[in-house]
């Protein structure tokens, strides 16, 4: 099974979806902190663990030195029992994080291994988890597909790896369109996260191209009249 976490790190819309049983985590980055407009970044994760107390959610270290890095995740982890605790695979200079990852999982942090396209790096972060922590490595499919990259391949090799170890999971990232989520299925990705849009456009899973094409004619029908056209 594919779970669907929500791709957010705003305070409302993760009490709003922490209610969905459709939702099964989330995941933040500096980036949607920033969009969120949170100020202080431990504060304004506390806060939203005072909501998301069950369901797990990542948090992302945002040092560049990878010293720097595990302190940061020390701090994150003690945060909660559900914090996975954001790694990128190489910092801003392209040096690969496996110092972090090794010590962090080798202590127990739950990690989310971020910014992830190939599978020679998911090669090297799987060999240095502890398979006896629970970790998360997040292969970013709509980026690589913005880019004319095919991300299947990549998923049906890092997946075939991980396969016999329940620990370590495949997460579809940069989820672009509702599609994604049977794609990620039929591959048996682990998690796949979208943002809030796309997750309510599963709701639209199942329903005929009849309704589809009167739903859209109907819409194109109630703009035409709000927008008082005339030929």
């Amino acid at each position: 099974m594919t779970k669907i976490y929500c791709d957010s790190a705003d305070y409302k819309i993760i009490k709003k979806y922490n209610k969905y049983n459709l939702v099964k985590g989330f995941t933040t980055n500096p980036s949607l902190m920033r969009l969120a407009g949170a100020k202080n970044y431990k504060d304004y994760s506390k806060k939203i663990l005072k909501i998301c107390k069950n369901k797990p959610i990542s948090f992302e270290v945002f040092s560049d030195d990878l010293n720097s890095m595990i302190n940061q995740a020390y701090l994150i982890n003690s945060w909660g029992k559900n914090v996975y605790v954001k790694i990128p695979v190489v910092n801003s200079r392209g040096k690969f994080t496996g110092k972090v990852i090794k010590e962090l999982s080798n202590q127990g942090v739950k990690l989310n291994i971020t910014a992830v396209y190939t599978f020679e790096q998911v090669k090297k972060i799987y060999k240095l988890l502890n398979k006896n922590t629970k970790s998360i490595i997040s292969i970013f499919a709509g980026r690589m597909s913005d880019t004319g990259k095919d991300p299947i391949p990549v998923f049906k090799s890092s997946l075939n790896l991980t396969k016999k170890n329940k620990n370590i999971m495949i997460l579809w990232a940069s989820t672009r369109e509702a599609y994604n989520f049977i794609q990620a299925k039929k591959l048996g990705s682990n998690i796949i996260t979208m943002p809030p849009k796309i997750i309510d456009q599963i709701k639209n899973f199942g329903k005929s191209y009849k309704s589809l094409t009167i739903n859209t004619v109907k819409n194109f029908l109630i703009d035409s009249k709000k927008s008082r056209f005339k030929i």
